[in-house]
């Protein structure tokens, strides 16, 4: 499927309405351009939701560098952060049994459902019209594992699912080239403490 064709629609549909958007975020160098693409269509809360982030200062300089980024810039509708807690033995948990696995394998999409779950859960809590995550932006993660996640949690319609693959149409790209204009901390390893080992040997 063409997510981004499917994002197309769906910002068509809304017909100029502006939607209140939960936006997933695990850094802000990934939220940059999703940010720049999404705040022209709706009101959006960033949720900083990562336990699977290690060590707990790589999480802690992730979400600095996320908050000091966000007042750089000026955005059509308002964008606010919040930032959830770290508690990462909610991620060794839901990984549990498949921690020996490598990336782009079942631990990863544990990993998106693991985070995906609490985005929904809190966009339902605060009445959100759409929940969405800014991890289809990386090149390293499965867009169609993301999109189908967010599918499957929003089938009861109460939030609905805003599917992307922000990586398209050289967001990605865009990604980069704002990381270098705002001089934006670029971690070299995903988060997890599995995905930090990986690349100490590549």
């Amino acid at each position: 499927m063409n997510y981004q064709l499917k994002l197309d629609e769906i910002i068509a549909s809304l017909n100029g309405e502006v939607k209140t958007l939960l936006l997933h975020a695990c850094c802000a160098p990934c939220s940059s351009y999703v940010l720049e693409y999404l705040s022209k269509y709706f009101k959006i809360t960033i949720l900083y939701y990562n336990p699977n982030i290690y060590p707990e200062t790589e999480y802690k300089r992730r979400k600095e560098e996320l908050e000091t980024f966000l007042p750089k810039r000026t955005y059509k509708y308002p964008v606010t952060l919040v930032c959830d807690e770290y508690n990462p033995l909610e991620y060794d948990e839901a990984v549990a049994g498949l921690e020996e696995m490598g990336e782009k394998s079942k631990r990863c999409y544990e990993c998106y459902k693991f985070r995906l779950k609490r985005a929904y859960q809190y966009a339902l809590e605060h009445h959100f019209d759409y929940f969405t995550t800014t991890l289809s932006i990386s090149p390293y993660k499965i867009s169609s594992w993301i999109n189908e996640i967010g599918e499957e949690l929003a089938k009861d319609g109460e939030v609905k699912f805003l599917y992307a693959d922000f990586k398209k149409r050289d967001g990605y790209k865009r990604s980069l080239e704002l990381s270098r204009e705002y001089d934006l901390y670029r971690q070299d390893y995903c988060g997890c403490k599995y995905s930090k080992e990986q690349s100490k040997k590549e």
